[in-house]
């Protein structure tokens, strides 16, 4: 338990480089988040600081910090199981099997972690999951970016189309932009969205929709306190992220 003042003078005293990214705010750590150092709190604060004090806590403690912490801490059927989600599991035994929209069905596991996300499959034998940290090194989320206004995740991509969820954070907005060779509709599912488009602005609102055609100078903005979602289908000859030409742009990002 400390104050805000405190767990910042703490952090500067002892990690300056992670005080001094910090400094530049939330909405910037998505674009600089890969600038931090790989340390845990313990490391580079805690066992350094000299105001710090212990006292003792006599209760069970477990950091849930793998499967295999998941599958201790949760309740387990006859047959050892822990399951989630919508899961028939046949002859299989002292298993984790958690799911999330489809159906999982095993026959004659055993010892094994099975978790099936909406963009990934994982199954690894019980006592290992700590290896999970070396394939997340190696699979770096391909679909979903982050940029100093918010995020996107590419939904669905194919020949001469691509889908995006696109997430801007309240008071942010997009570069002054335009594409040559694309075309987009934007679908807003939450929120209200301010938009430029040639020479006129105007706002869209929740379940309305909008098309910017190729080649028009155009910006989104989120002029709310809350979140904006919208869809974006983009449609054209080419639809990678370096077709973008910026006329403005807060950030001061140059073209991809």
């Amino acid at each position: 338990m400390f104050s805000i003042e405190t767990w910042q003078s703490e952090l500067s005293a002892h990690s300056p480089e992670i005080a001094h990214l910090s400094r530049r705010g939330f909405l910037d750590m998505h674009a600089h988040f890969a600038e931090m150092p790989d340390i845990s709190i313990d490391c580079a604060v805690m066992e350094k600081s000299e105001r710090a004090h212990l006292i003792a806590l006599d209760v069970s403690w477990s950091d849930v910090g793998c499967w295999d912490s998941v599958y201790d801490v949760l309740e387990k059927d006859a047959e050892y199981n822990v399951k989630q989600g919508n899961v028939r599991a046949v002859e299989t035994k002292n298993c984790l099997l958690f799911g999330t929209k489809r159906l999982m069905t095993t026959i004659g596991l055993e010892n094994l972690f099975i978790v099936e996300t909406e963009d990934a499959l994982l199954i690894g034998k019980k006592g290992e999951s700590q290896k999970v940290k070396q394939l997340y090194t190696e699979c770096e989320d391909e679909k979903t970016s982050y940029r100093p206004w918010g995020s996107f995740t590419v939904l669905e991509e194919g020949d001469g189309y691509k889908v995006k969820r696109i997430v801007v954070e309240p008071l942010q907005k997009l570069s002054l932009q335009k594409h040559f060779h694309r075309s987009e509709h934007w679908v807003i599912i939450k929120g209200s969205a301010k938009v430029t488009l040639g020479e006129e602005e105007r706002y869209v609102g929740e379940k309305e929709s909008l098309f910017v055609p190729q080649g028009v100078v155009h910006r989104l903005e989120n002029p709310g306190t809350m979140p904006l979602e919208l869809i974006e289908v983009q449609v054209g000859e080419y639809v990678g992220e370096d077709d973008i030409v910026r006329l403005d742009d807060i950030y001061e990002r140059q073209e991809l």
